[in-house]
């Protein structure tokens, strides 16, 4: 066994003796890439737990600077990282804290007309936006591209989880038809319900990786903090939706 080997089945023993993933599974997390879209709260946590379980390569697209507010959720950010940019914030803390993992940063903004050609390179995208639009955009990009995407959203003490796979299931504009953007309004979130809702895309992550049945296709996982309940609403995919009917 050569260094490499005796290091990945090491700091990955935990996971390699669930029955259900194993030394072969383990490999194939390694081989994977994964594009995460946002480096803000929701980012900071499926950063973390993609990382942490072992997947490859970890690509991450945004263009805001971290600011002192963030710091209540976005835990991968520090002090001294305030007014760098995001995107390389997070490239130093996962190197810092699993060295042997790829990172590709994207300092973009994406829009309507956003070319992103990347986003080819990767098997999975998470949407971590804090942005609606942004996540609607995200959204009809997938779609065009045939790419599954893990939403995520989170608001105050709630959030949602919902797994995207074109040609499959529903996706964000079969739920809303002709969604309102208020982009000036900044809502209030706490971080432990950011990281109730990251851990769960995380984990719909690895599943999705892995070939693992049960995804949230078609299925909206709804967190009520207050209450401490999560509820299942069951989804349809629109024969007209502007984003995934037509495909």
């Amino acid at each position: 066994m050569n260094g490499n080997e005796f290091y990945y089945k090491e700091r990955y023993k935990r996971n390699i003796i669930i029955e259900s993933i194993g030394l072969e599974k383990q490999q194939k997390l390694l081989e994977k890439k994964v594009l995460i879209a946002g480096a803000g709260g929701l980012g900071s946590g499926v950063i973390a737990g993609l990382v942490s379980a072992g997947v490859g390569t970890i690509g991450i697209i945004d263009s805001d600077k971290v600011e002192l507010s963030n710091l209540n959720r976005q835990f991968i950010h520090r002090e001294s990282s305030i007014r760098s940019l995001k995107v390389e914030s997070a490239f130093e803390w996962i190197k810092n804290y699993s060295p042997k993992t790829s990172v590709n940063i994207h300092k973009t903004r994406i829009n309507d007309d956003s070319d992103a050609a990347f986003f080819r390179e990767y098997d999975l995208i998470i949407d971590c936006f804090d942005s609606y639009r942004s996540k609607f955009t995200l959204n009809k990009i997938c779609m065009k591209k045939g790419l599954a995407l893990i939403h995520g959203g989170v608001k105050e003490f709630y959030g949602q989880v919902l797994t995207i796979v074109p040609e499959k299931s529903s996706c964000l504009d079969c739920m809303f038809e002709n969604p309102e953007f208020d982009t000036e309004k900044t809502i209030g979130i706490i971080s432990p319900a950011v990281n109730v809702i990251s851990s769960i895309q995380a984990m719909e992550g690895v599943k999705f990786l892995l070939g693992m049945e049960d995804l949230l296709i078609d299925t909206l996982l709804a967190y009520d903090g207050i209450k401490q309940e999560f509820r299942k609403i069951s989804l349809k995919r629109r024969k007209d939706c502007i984003s995934c009917g037509g495909f």
